[in-house]
């Protein structure tokens, strides 16, 4: 497994916030235990309900924290639902199944990667956009006895994607996402389309941009 610099800033993150908010809450447990158990001159009807506060706020200030979740999501308690609408498939050279299939794989890791509901239209987050580019061309020029050649072609995919958070406007964007892998020079534009894998690699960099940008804020 290969780890990225944004995977070891979140890794680092979540474990200081785990750390602090167990701190907090073990810190707010014992006082309420002094308060129930210690000398105090306080009455023992007083002691119980400063100490019932004292694990209430721990309990509060736990929860309050997990806010921002191990999945990498930073997503406000209001928000609920999420709509997703198709994207156009504006690619002149895209397959027939570009818009429904990168639509559907972006639903997926939505649903997958946060508790958010799927609604039609109008959630509390909101996508749309299109594809505008899906473009296969030589990679590396290799000369065979004097003879340019393709060593290597690239398939390069452009999504506008527009993000409207409905519970905070100053998370909206609208911005142009672009992925791209070589394939051997063997391989034609037609063999890849037929291959989900390939394309479901440059799909999930894609969404994963999109997801990054919008609920992990990164």
């Amino acid at each position: 497994m290969t780890w990225n610099k944004p995977d070891f800033q979140l890794l680092a993150a979540s474990y200081w916030l785990l750390a602090f908010c167990w701190r907090s809450l073990q810190q707010l447990t014992s006082t309420a235990q002094k308060l129930l158990t210690g000398g105090s001159q306080l009455a023992a009807s007083s002691r119980k309900t400063i100490a019932i506060s004292c694990q209430l706020l721990a309990i509060s200030s736990f929860t309050g924290c997990s806010v921002y979740s191990f999945s990498g999501t930073n997503i406000d308690p209001a928000v609920k639902t999420i709509s997703i609408s198709t994207f156009a498939n504006n690619a002149n050279n895209g397959p027939s199944f570009l818009a429904q299939r990168f639509t559907e794989n972006f639903k997926d890791y939505f649903q997958r990667n946060t508790s958010l509901k799927l609604v039609p239209r109008d959630g509390d987050l909101q996508f749309e956009g299109q594809i505008i580019a899906y473009d296969f061309a030589p990679a590396a020029i290799q000369q065979t006895n004097g003879i340019d050649q393709a060593g290597a072609n690239q398939l390069t995919i452009q999504v506008r994607v527009k993000f409207t958070n409905t519970k905070d406007p100053k998370q909206d964007f609208e911005q142009t996402l672009q992925t791209a892998r070589p394939f051997p020079a063997t391989l034609d534009i037609t063999s890849i389309n037929n291959d989900p894998t390939a394309l479901n690699e440059l799909f999930r960099n894609l969404i994963t941009d999109a997801f990054n940008k919008s609920v992990a804020n990164w």
